[in-house]
């Protein structure tokens, strides 16, 4: 017999005490003087801020920001290797007239570079010539590598994301959106996290030709900027995607569009500081945690124990987090056998009777069947509870 049964329970997480608790002031987001943008949380993937992010527009060198990832995961894939010796082809020649006034590395065709070298030049330096010749290395032609690149795009759900070359000169077809380079600068800082530090990199010499880092936002002192990447194109406009961490929260940014360097920088700024002034992340629940104890039937324990088998971070507005619930609701009835791990069901946190997240609600413990007698008492006690309603 089943007894299908949704139960909903209610917690208050107070994480501040106070006697009269401040009204709380939620600004609007910040007028952001380019075309597209987006802020994000970078814990929990949140969107604090956007205008027009699903838009599609020309990515310019925010492409190398897939070309990167793309690198980063053959690399942990120990299909290449850092130390790898690359003789440049004519394609990736610093001369090649495709690459003709933009940013370059400066390699010479017929010469030998290592792969981290090749990774720092364009990273740091935004070397087109360098993007080539990782491509040509990685997937042998740059066309090859283009399809590793939409292959992990489609992956990391960057729906509005078509990639044709490496390093972001401008192809008819080659289009991106805010929102999705919001996605790709969370999976580099997540998946690849040590090579993330050579986008805070400021500068570097090769061939004896030094440059800068484009992202002005590494010198400014009032943020904790880390990264990413700039971009610009006629097409394009002028481009950054940048992250910083304050505390124990990481911010995403997204600028694209802005009419000048120096705007992609401001607005950036703009969107940081307000995420960081007007919002927080907070984990009520760690990996582990008991939510609740709920009766079960037909096992050898009354009880089991439903929780979270992962942290439960939760980005809110500034002062709200001492009106946070968690509520929880299951899926099915909880009938033994059950296993660790096993979803039954979800856990909300709620500001006003509002969804501000959900994790899935799991069983603690393994549960196996009860003796026949115990059983037995608990189709009688659910029969009982069926025919009363």
């Amino acid at each position: 017999m089943t007894f299908i049964k949704r139960t909903l329970l209610s917690a208050s997480l107070v994480f501040s005490a106070a006697v009269t608790a401040a009204p709380v002031v939620i600004p609007n987001a910040p007028t952001v003087a380019a075309s597209s943008f987006v802020l994000m949380d970078y814990q929990t993937g949140q969107i604090l801020a956007e205008g027009s992010p699903h838009e599609q527009r020309a990515p310019a060198s925010l492409t190398k920001m897939m070309t990167s990832y793309v690198l980063g995961q053959e690399l942990k894939a120990g299909r290449v290797s850092l130390e790898d010796t690359i003789t440049v082809s004519e394609n990736a020649w610093a001369q090649n007239p495709k690459l003709a006034g933009s940013s370059l590395m400066w390699l010479k065709a017929g010469s030998q570079v290592k792969l981290s070298e090749l990774y720092q030049g364009m990273v740091v330096q935004s070397g087109n010539d360098a993007c080539v010749a990782i491509a040509e290395h990685v997937a042998g032609s740059e066309d090859g590598y283009a399809d590793l690149m939409n292959t992990w795009a489609r992956e990391l759900g960057m729906s509005a994301t078509i990639y044709e070359n490496a390093h972001g000169l401008d192809a008819p077809s080659q289009l991106t959106s805010a929102y999705d380079m919001a996605i790709l600068g969370r999976a580099l800082i997540r998946d690849i996290p040590e090579h993330y530090p050579l986008y805070s990199q400021k500068e570097f010499t090769y061939n004896k030709i030094r440059q800068h880092n484009r992202n002005g936002l590494l010198w400014d002192r009032s943020l904790a900027v880390d990264g990413i990447k700039t971009g610009h194109t006629n097409n394009a406009g002028y481009s950054l995607v940048a992250s910083a961490k304050r505390d124990d929260m990481r911010l995403i940014s997204v600028v694209m569009g802005a009419k000048s360097a120096k705007s992609r920088e401001a607005e950036s700024k703009k969107l940081l500081n307000y995420g960081f002034r007007f919002f927080e992340t907070v984990t009520p629940y760690k990996a582990g945690d008991t939510f609740v104890s709920q009766q079960m039937w037909y096992g050898d324990k009354p009880e089991v124990k439903l929780g979270v088998l992962e942290d439960t971070p939760v980005t809110i507005y500034r002062g709200q987090a001492a009106n946070m619930k968690a509520e929880f609701e299951l899926s099915q009835d909880l009938e033994a056998p059950l296993a660790r791990g096993q979803e039954v069901g979800k856990l909300y946190f709620r500001i006003d009777g509002k969804d501000v997240a959900s994790y899935p609600l799991t069983v603690l413990e393994d549960v196996q069947e009860g003796s026949w007698f115990s059983k037995l008492m608990d189709y009688f006690k659910l029969l009982f509870k069926s025919l009363i309603g």
